[in-house]
């Protein structure tokens, strides 16, 4: 049942990012999970190294659309085409 909320979660994360962060990514539906799962999962990351969330602490709604968000600005500068 966790996976699944990740996934739920990380869904809504990405869609946020994308709305807050608008641009061309031909981002679909797994791949917009992907894009919120993997902020969440570097805004936790970098939080636990800074000391803003225990060791098992995961990191916040509003950190892990941050987190989407510079996963989705990593995504554009990779994915640019010509």
């Amino acid at each position: 049942m966790h996976i699944i909320w990740s996934i739920i979660i990380g869904f809504v994360v990405g869609l946020i990012a994308r709305a807050l962060l608008p641009g061309r990514q031909p981002l679909g539906f797994i791949l917009t999970a992907l894009l919120g799962i993997v902020g969440s999962l570097l805004a936790t990351y970098i939080g636990q190294h800074l000391g803003w969330y225990a060791a098992n602490g995961s990191a916040g709604f509003i950190a892990s659309v941050l987190g989407a968000m510079v996963v989705l600005l990593l995504f554009g500068l990779i994915a640019r085409r010509p």
